[in-house]
C-alpha cells in the first residue's frame, strides 16, 4: 500500500519483494491480546476497512523525549511491558508499534505494508503527542526487522524527528534479493534502497551484538559506514547475540541510548 502523504521522494516499490515471494518467508506474526500495564495504553490506526494496526504507548512524563520503536520479528508491543520502565528511568517515553498480524493488529504482514504502514503510525504518534503536550524531541528506533520501517521514516519523514537508533538491525535487502533472484528490477530496488539509507539526514546510533548469529555485526558496520550523516555513533556489545543483547549488554545498551537521546535533544 503506497503512502500518499508528503515524503521526500517517490516511495520505492517494496511490493516487488512480496510479488516475488521473498517477503512471505520473512515474517513470524504472533497475536497477543494481553492488556497494557498500569499507566500504558493501546492505540490503533485504521489502515483500511477492517484492518488496523496497534501500538502500545508507555508515557512517563510529557517533558521527556519520546522514542517510537518498531520491534523485531516474532515480538509484539507487549514484550516491552517490562522494558518500558528502564526507558522511564532514563527519562524517555516509549511508544512501541506492532505490524499487521502482530499483537492486536489485523491483517497479514507483507514487506510493502511493513514500510508503508509506518507512515500512518508516525502520523498517529505525532498527533497523540501533540494533543498531550509532549515535548518536541522525538526519535525513531528499529530493532532487527523494525529497522526497515524505522529507516524509512528517518529517510522520508525526518522533519519532526531528532534521531535514529538501529539495534540489531536488518537494514540490507541483499538476502531477500538472493531469495527473489537478482533480476533487473530487484537490482534496481536494492540500489535505490541503499541510496535511501545513505541519504538519511538524522543523527544515528547503531547498536549491535558482536556475536549476533542472525544478522552478523559486519552488517551493522556496513550500515554505519554507509551513513553520510554526522554525528553517527556505533556501539558493539561484546559477547551479545541477537536475542540476548538486552541481558548481556544491559548497562552498556541503555547507557548508549540515554546518552544519544540527551545529545540530540
Amino acid at each position: 500500500m503506497p503512502y500518499d502523504g508528503a515524503v521526500s521522494e517517490t516511495p520505492l516499490d517494496y511490493a516487488l519483494l512480496d510479488r516475488l515471494g521473498a517477503g512471505a518467508r520473512m515474517f513470524y506474526p504472533r497475536p497477543d491480546h494481553t492488556p497494557p500495564p498500569p499507566g500504558a495504553r493501546d492505540l490503533f490506526v485504521e489502515l483500511a476497512p477492517n484492518v488496523r494496526v496497534a501500538s502500545r504507548f508507555f508515557p512517563a512524563d510529557p517533558a521527556y523525549p519520546t522514542i517510537l520503536l518498531f520491534h523485531g520479528n516474532g515480538e509484539v508491543a507487549g514484550d516491552y511491558d517490562d522494558l518500558a520502565p528502564v526507558y522511564h528511568q532514563n527519562q524517555i517515553n516509549l511508544w512501541v508499534a506492532d505490524y499487521r498480524g502482530y499483537g492486536q493488529s489485523d491483517g497479514a504482514p507483507s514487506f510493502a505494508a511493513l514500510v508503508a504502514d509506518a507512515h500512518r503510525v508516525l502520523d498517529q504518534f505525532h498527533a497523540e503527542l501533540d494533543a498531550g503536550g509532549f515535548a518536541e524531541c522525538r526519535l525513531v528506533m528499529g530493532r532487527s526487522l523494525g529497522a526497515h520501517p524505522a529507516t524509512e521514516l528517518a529517510a522520508r519523514r525526518p522533519e519532526r524527528l531528532r534521531g535514529l537508533i538501529v539495534e540489531s538491525g536488518a537494514t540490507s535487502l541483499d538476502r531477500f534479493a538472493r531469495t527473489a533472484g537478482e533480476n533487473a528490477e530487484v537490482v534496481a530496488l536494492i540500489a535505490a534502497h541503499r541510496a535511501k539509507l545513505r541519504a538519511i539526514p538524522l543523527p544515528a546510533l547503531v547498536i549491535h551484538g558482536q556475536e549476533d548469529e542472525l544478522i552478523p555485526a559486519e552488517r551493522a558496520l556496513e550500515f554505519y559506514n554507509g551513513l553520510s550523516v554526522q554525528p553517527k555513533e556505533l556501539c558493539i556489545i561484546p559477547g551479545a547475540g541477537h536475542n540476548d543483547i538486552w541481558y548481556v549488554g544491559f548497562a552498556r545498551y541503555f547507557a548508549a541510548v540515554a546518552a544519544f537521546v540527551r545529545r540530540v535533544c
